[in-house]
Order: C-alpha cells, then sequence, then structure tokens
C-alpha cells in the first residue's frame, strides 16, 4: 500500500508539472462554463416561472450553477484519456509500464490531476456565479459537497476515459465516445431543466444519470434547506461507482499490454 501511494504520488506530480508549464489550459476550459452561466442565466431566467418548476424560490442562474459545475467536470474529464493516447505515441506508455511503477499508480495519477483541475474549475465557477448575482443559502457547507460531488464525477468518467484510451488505442475513438457520452448525459439530467416538466421516461433516466446524482448533491446543498435523504444515497452511489470504475480502468492495462 505504502508503494502505491508513493507511486501514485508520482505520477500526480508528473501530471501536476504538465499542468504548471501550461497554466492557460485551464483558463482555456473555463471559457465554455463562463458562456453556459452568463447566456444560459439570461436567456432561461423567467424558467423558474413555470408551474411546475422545483427552483424553490432561487433564480435561474442559482439553479443553474450545479449543472454547469457537473458538466464541466465530466466534460474535461471525458477527454482525460488523451494523455494516455499521448503516452503511447511517444512510447512513454511502454516505458513505464516496463518500470516497477504500480499499474493503480498510473490510473491514480491522471485521476488526481483531473481532479486538481475539476476542483479550480469548480471554485472558479461558483466565484463567476456570484459576480453574476447568484446567492447562495449554505455557502459553505454546499460548496465544499458541491466540490466532493464534482471530484468524484471527475474520477467516474476520467477512469471511463482512460480505459477506452487503453482499449482502443486511438484517438479518434476516445472522441468519439466522449461526444457520444457528454451531450445526451447532461441533457438528460436536471442540469439546465427541471425533469418534472419533462416526458416520464426522461426523469427515470436522470434517476440513474451519475451526472445528475452530482448536480442533485450539489444543488441541495447549497438550498437554505438541503434534502439529505437525496444528498447522501447519490453522494455514495458516486463514491461506489468511482471505486468501481477506477479498479476496471486498472484492468484495462491488461488488454493494452497484450495488445503490444
Amino acid at each position: 500500500m505504502s508503494t502505491l501511494v508513493t507511486h501514485s504520488a508520482l505520477m500526480t506530480r508528473r501530471s501536476v508539472t504538465a499542468l504548471l508549464r501550461q497554466p492557460a489550459f485551464v483558463l482555456v476550459t473555463l471559457i465554455q462554463p463562463a458562456i453556459w452561466l452568463l447566456l444560459f442565466g439570461a436567456l432561461f431566467e423567467k424558467a423558474v416561472q413555470i408551474p411546475g418548476f422545483g427552483a424553490g424560490g432561487r433564480s435561474y442562474l442559482e439553479y443553474l450553477t450545479p449543472g454547469v459545475v457537473a458538466m464541466t467536470a465530466l466534460f474535461s474529464a471525458a477527454w482525460a484519456g488523451t494523455v494516455y493516447i499521448e503516452d503511447m505515441t511517444l512510447g512513454v506508455m511502454d516505458r513505464l509500464l516496463a518500470s516497477p511503477v504500480r499499474r493503480g499508480a498510473l490510473m491514480n495519477g491522471t485521476v488526481a490531476y483531473q481532479s486538481i483541475t475539476s476542483i479550480v474549475q469548480t471554485l472558479v465557477i461558483i466565484a463567476i456565479a456570484y459576480a453574476a448575482g447568484a446567492r447562495f443559502e449554505r455557502p459553505l457547507a454546499g460548496i465544499g459537497l458541491t466540490l466532493v460531488a464534482a471530484v468524484l464525477l471527475t474520477v467516474v468518467f476520467a477512469a471511463l476515459s482512460n480505459a477506452v484510451a487503453l482499449l482502443t488505442r486511438e484517438q479518434n475513438a476516445l472522441i468519439g465516445v466522449s461526444q457520444l457520452l457528454s451531450l445526451p448525459l447532461a441533457f438528460l439530467s436536471s442540469a439546465i431543466m427541471d425533469p418534472r416538466l419533462a416526458p416520464s421516461w426522461l426523469q427515470t433516466v436522470a434517476t440513474y444519470n451519475p451526472l445528475d446524482w452530482a448536480v442533485v448533491v450539489s444543488r441541495e446543498a447549497l438550498s437554505a434547506t438541503p434534502d439529505w435523504a437525496a444528498v447522501w444515497p447519490r453522494l455514495g452511489a458516486l463514491a461506489g461507482l468511482s471505486i468501481v470504475m477506477s479498479w476496471l480502468a486498472t484492468q484495462a492495462f491488461r488488454a493494452y499490454q497484450r495488445s503490444v
């Protein structure tokens, strides 16, 4: 276990060092979330007045912010596998697999890097929302749980992206899978609109959507009277899914080694 922790820390340091050399990357990833917040927040400002819209007295911007946080975490994590693709192309992956480094550490390093990026993105998005006029009743506890949910969601989809990269070894395949999952998961959730206003089948899909779990956790935690019965099961489901996906993605190294 101590070896795994040490190797994971070293691999995380490798990824973070690359990020520090190109800090503009994080800023670029925040352009789209800022547009969502400011544009959608203005376009659908009156949506909270629709009968049945469960805004709970909040403005649409306040309703939208947790959704933008979750979508940003998912979209960024969906591209995590590009690091593996680059390592494969340059021959770095083969050298790492021939070294004593633990396979779990290789996975933990990229997942931890994505989680750090997600934390920075979440804090900036919330700051933009505040600057635009959003106010949350439980800022400290709410933001804390929002960060936890965003990180767990990041782990789930970063692990999935890494697994796809290891299994396909193709940038185009990774892009295709990312595009196939990202937007449908975003729209089949309560990120932008209350699913109770949608058809019943969409409501059913949303209850099994990990993105929606993160959105509900954040939205409830930031509200004045959180529904903890909705928060803890979804947070637990995200934690469990992140562990399972990380383990499955680590097993994908075996398939990669057999194919080279």
